[in-house]
């Protein structure tokens, strides 16, 4: 049976390690011809190596506008064209305050997280309309859905990533280019700890903390991993989404649901305001 994928060509931004790499993992099993572009090229000629034929790795720094439209490129002269991209990307700014936070990290933070997907976009329009169509698909966060999951500059670029996409969406949706973006909550990758300036050997062993513990977080008691992202992200790219454009998709666990909602031993807001007036939410 031919995979969901058979046929497309995908471009996949930070394509080696955590997200992903899971997304290019999934990608590659449902038949997807791929383009992996990172900064990290060791890991990126061993994934060449593992998809040989099928996955193409590209040395790009989504911060240079020069090295985006390489990467598109090298989709079309070792594929012919591009049918999905995922503009995956990602730092964080290192748990900063807004009182301590230099003008040039508000700079970085932003150039990675919206300008890199707005000129992957540029970029990669021309080679879908080519095509017929295609999809677009942006990582943004909860953080940029509600206070308190991620620090200042981060929590706003992605906030701005949510409403570029819809505003893409606008404008690229009649001509059947699709663009949506993905909200993921606490998912097991090196983001966590890099976001405390840790090494990155340091941040990846983090990530084994996060599949420990995530599960007291949230409703849903397993950690997010990888894959849960790369399913939806799979969604998105493939024909089923064909009518889903302009929207953000919320893969969290359930986290953002407010703790007070399945703790049973949380305080809900009620409870803070009026004390013992209000009983105790009923355990399932």
């Amino acid at each position: 049976m031919a995979g969901r994928l058979e046929g497309k060509v995908a471009l996949i931004t930070g394509g080696v390690s955590g997200i992903g790499l899971g997304t290019v993992e999934l990608f590659a099993a449902e038949g997807a011809q791929i383009v992996a572009a990172d900064i990290q090229d060791e890991k990126g000629q061993m994934l060449e190596r593992r998809f040989r034929g099928a996955l193409r790795y590209a040395r790009c720094d989504v911060t240079v506008e020069a090295d985006i439209a390489a990467a598109v490129a090298l989709a079309k002269s070792e594929f012919g064209g591009l049918d999905i991209l995922f503009n995956n990307a990602g730092i964080s700014d290192g748990m900063r305050v807004l009182t301590e936070i230099e003008a040039d990290t508000w700079s970085w933070i932003f150039d990675v997280l919206v300008r890199g997907p707005a000129l992957g976009m540029k970029h990669a329009a021309p080679l879908m309309l080519e095509r017929g169509g295609g999809s677009i698909i942006n990582t943004a966060s909860i953080a940029g859905l509600q206070a308190g999951w991620g620090p200042i500059a981060y929590s706003s670029a992605k906030a701005a990533v949510i409403h570029m996409s819809r505003v893409a969406a606008a404008q690229l949706s009649p001509q059947k280019i699709r663009v949506n973006a993905i909200c993921p909550g606490l998912i097991a990758t090196s983001i966590f700890g890099a976001s405390l300036g840790l090494p990155r050997e340091v941040a990846d062993q983090m990530a084994a903390r996060i599949v420990e513990n995530a599960h007291r977080a949230q409703p849903i008691p397993k950690p997010g991993l990888p894959d849960d992202i790369a399913q939806a992200a799979l969604y998105l790219a493939s024909d089923a989404s064909a009518f889903v454009s302009g929207t953000h998709m919320v893969v969290d666990g359930g986290i953002t649901v407010g703790g007070h909602a399945w703790d049973a031993e949380a305080m809900s807001p009620f409870q803070t305001l009026f004390g013992d007036t209000v009983p105790p939410q009923p355990t399932p």
